[in-house]
């Protein structure tokens, strides 16, 4: 079933009581999905920055992101499968620029599987470039891309 055309909503700090969404979306975006435990401490982890994109169909996007000293990583983004396509992931990878920078990170740092080509073309298009492979790093034999954006 189609949500229909998804507006881009604009991220917003996320909080306890977004947990649930934030589960099922990993649920439904990953063949590997953090469980409860692992998105808790997400949630609560003080170096995280934590985002949803919602809207009156509830959670349709997450991302978090550690920030240490000049360093951020970009250690999820997920949107839901009937909403992808719309720019959500674009307003959530922009969004994770702005907080990392405003943060004092100059730099984001990124994984992701080399076969995963929507998900690179999105990070293509908001400016990060591969810096590094490591070998057969994904269950499968999969290769991870290492992607850096440097912050102004």
């Amino acid at each position: 079933m189609s949500l229909g055309p998804v507006p881009v909503l604009r991220p917003r700090a996320a909080t306890g009581h977004d947990f649930a969404a934030v589960v099922a979306l990993e649920q439904a975006c990953f063949d590997e999905p953090w469980g409860p435990d692992s998105v808790a401490a997400e949630l609560g982890a003080p170096d995280r920055i934590v985002r949803v994109a919602a809207g009156a169909g509830g959670v349709l996007g997450w991302s978090s992101t550690s920030v240490v000293a000049e360093t951020a990583d970009l250690l999820r983004v997920a949107v839901e499968p009937s909403a992808r396509g719309r720019g959500l992931g674009h307003a959530l990878v922009d969004d994770v620029l702005r907080s990392a920078g405003a943060a004092g990170a100059t730099r984001v740092l990124l994984e992701v599987a080399e076969p995963n080509t929507a998900a690179r073309a999105l990070y293509a298009a908001t400016g990060f470039r591969e810096i590094h492979r490591r070998r057969r790093y994904y269950a499968g034999g999969a290769d991870a891309l290492v992607l850096e954006r440097l912050l102004p």
